[in-house]
C-alpha cells in the first residue's frame, strides 16, 4: 500500500502566533510529527510505502521541515492557507500534486502537528490495522469514561445513573472514545468522492491516554513537553 503521510502547518496562527515554530522539548514543534512519521517509514519499509509531506505556505516552516527530512515539494497556495480553509482541501491539493507526479496514494494519513506526543510504533501499527482491515477510514481516539453530561432542560446523563459502574469494570463497549485529531487515515478515493476525512466504513485507532494532548493554548505547550519528556526518558531507560 502506498500511503502519502500529510502534515498540514500553516505560518498563521490566531491563538499562539508562529506555534508550529515554537520550541517544545528542544524542536521546534513539528519537528516532533515529521521524525514520528519518518521513524513508522523507516519500520514499513519493504511493506508498506510511506511519503512524508509537510504542506506549508510558510518559508520559514519548509525550510524547517526540508531540515527535519520531510518532503515540501510545493508551497501551499494562499487560498488554502486562510483561517477558513478546511483541511480537507489542503489534502486533495497533496494527493492532486503526488496524482499528476505519478504517485498516486492508496491512502492518505493526515497528522496535526498540534498532537505532538506519539509513542514509538504508534504510527506504523495505525498503518498496519488500517491495511489489515477494509476499512474506508480511520480515526485515532483517546480513551475516557462514560461518565459523560450533555446540558439539556434538564441535563441528562449519557450513562445509566442508577446502574454506575465502577471504573475497573468498564469494557471496550463502556468506554467512550475522544478523538483528538492526532491521526487520520483514509482512502484517496473517499477524499475524491465524499471531500471529507471520515466516511464509508470507519475504524477506531485507539491511542494511550498519553498521547492525547492536543496544543489549542500555552499551558497545552507545558503538558506536552511533560509528556514528551517522560517518553524519552522511559525509551532511554529501556533501552539502557
Amino acid at each position: 500500500m502506498r500511503i502519502l503521510c500529510v502534515i498540514p502547518v500553516r505560518g498563521g496562527s490566531k491563538g499562539i502566533p508562529r506555534k508550529n515554530l515554537k520550541p517544545i522539548a528542544g524542536k521546534p514543534l513539528v519537528a516532533w510529527t515529521i521524525e514520528q512519521a519518518l521513524a513508522a517509514k523507516a519500520a514499513l519499509a519493504g511493506e508498506h510505502r510511506v511519503d512524508v509531506l509537510v504542506s506549508t505556505d510558510d518559508a520559514e516552516l519548509a525550510e524547517i521541515a526540508r531540515e527535519f527530512g520531510a518532503e515540501v515539494p510545493f508551497m501551499r497556495p494562499a487560498h488554502l492557507a486562510e483561517d477558513t480553509t478546511a483541511t480537507e482541501p489542503v489534502v486533495e491539493h497533496a494527493i492532486d500534486f503526488y496524482t499528476q507526479a505519478g504517485q498516486r496514494p492508496d491512502a492518505v494519513m493526515l497528522l496535526q502537528a498540534t498532537s505532538p506526543v506519539r509513542l514509538p510504533g504508534t504510527l506504523e501499527r495505525a498503518i498496519r490495522q488500517f491495511a489489515a482491515s477494509d476499512a474506508d477510514s480511520m480515526v485515532g481516539v483517546v480513551p475516557i469514561g462514560p461518565f459523560i453530561w450533555a446540558a439539556t432542560e434538564p441535563p441528562t446523563a449519557q450513562y445509566e445513573v442508577m446502574a454506575r459502574p465502577r471504573r475497573q469494570e468498564l469494557t471496550r463497549e463502556t468506554f467512550r472514545y475522544r478523538e483528538n485529531g492526532s491521526l487520520y487515515i483514509t482512502t484517496t478515493e473517499l477524499y475524491e468522492t465524499l471531500h471529507n476525512r471520515l466516511g464509508g466504513k470507519i475504524e477506531l485507532f485507539m491511542l494511550d491516554e498519553v498521547e492525547g494532548v492536543d496544543i489549542d493554548a500555552l499551558i497545552d505547550f507545558a503538558v506536552a513537553e511533560h509528556q514528551l519528556q517522560a517518553t524519552l526518558a522511559n525509551l532511554e531507560k529501556a533501552e539502557s
